[in-house]
């Protein structure tokens, strides 16, 4: 059994670690109501915007000349974004992100496909080094609090690669909030924007809206438009996962934290009562010697 000494030192150690894990936890839970509030007021602009293009697109005669929805005749070269954190002590965040996107590496290389990798986040990009990748770009430094600017410059790279060819598909992959306690991967389909964007939901907006058959006068033309509008719709969509994996990050680190926090707390209660049966032994050790001395007396 070890020694007493050396077991209040892992119950002061554990201690610490407890009121960092603490710590950790109360901070996370803070900065994961302020990102919950940004995500929420980021989804109803994310949804006028996807309305104002399909209200364009059905006045539009063709997406011929749209470069961000043409579709290649063969996908040679897939870009796969992920979406990581900054830094780690938030549970399966990062991982299963990669897993995913492990997943989709090796699906498209099973179809003759080449990857490129673009990464958010320190974690990711750490990780893809380590096994040997080769990274087409990184950015680091906001996957906490992400900037609709951050979005831009993200969506300017992936639009820069696909109209220059160096790609025919890109797809990111990320962590959507559901509730601080469930944060599901996801993959989206960036580029070629599908045309089912475009063109879905007429159905639904028929029925909610079946009033609303105004023709209306477009200058410059819809397609020109367009032209204008898809690149917006590239960024709203990425600066939307941003905030998603932002919250989940946040999420994730709060859950985290908190399930460290309990087993140190049952560490605690664990030592004390090893330290108790030491304490209890050396008692028991010393009444034993002081009676074998008053029996070697009375002898």
């Amino acid at each position: 059994m070890a020694s007493l000494q050396h077991i209040r030192r892992r119950i002061a150690s554990v201690r610490n670690t407890r009121k960092i894990t603490k710590a950790l936890e109360l901070v996370a839970g803070a900065r994961l109501r302020r990102a919950q509030t940004r995500m929420e007021q980021m989804r109803p602009y994310a949804d006028r915007m996807q309305e104002l293009m399909v209200g364009t697109a059905r006045a539009a005669s063709s997406f011929r000349n749209l470069a961000l929805m043409q579709r290649r005749e063969e996908v040679r070269r897939v870009a796969l974004v992920v979406v990581s954190g900054d830094r780690g002590l938030a549970g399966p965040f990062n991982g299963q992100v990669l897993r995913r996107a492990f997943e989709l590496e090796r699906h498209a290389r099973a179809e003759g496909q080449q990857v490129s990798w673009l990464v958010v986040g320190r974690k990711g990009a750490s990780t893809l080094r380590f096994r040997r990748y080769e990274l087409t770009a990184q950015w680091a430094g906001f996957s906490d609090k992400p900037s609709y600017a951050d979005a831009q410059a993200i969506a300017h790279r992936l639009a820069e690669l696909y109209t220059s060819e160096e790609v025919d598909r890109v797809v990111l992959v990320y962590n959507r909030f559901v509730s601080p306690l469930v944060q599901r991967v996801t993959t989206s389909d960036l580029l070629p924007i599908p045309e089912d964007v475009l063109r879905g939901g007429e159905e639904a907006e028929q029925v909610e809206r079946p009033h609303a058959t105004a023709d209306f006068i477009y200058e410059p033309d819809p397609e020109e438009i367009l032209q204008r509008l898809l690149p917006v719709y590239l960024e709203t969509q990425i600066y939307r996962a941003l905030l998603e994996s932002a919250a989940s990050f946040l999420a994730s680190q709060m859950t985290a934290m908190r399930n460290a926090s309990k087993n140190a707390a049952e560490l605690i209660d664990r030592y004390t009562l090893q330290m108790n049966r030491a304490r209890q032994a050396e008692i028991t050790q010393e009444i034993l010697e002081v009676v074998a001395g008053a029996d070697a007396l009375a002898g």
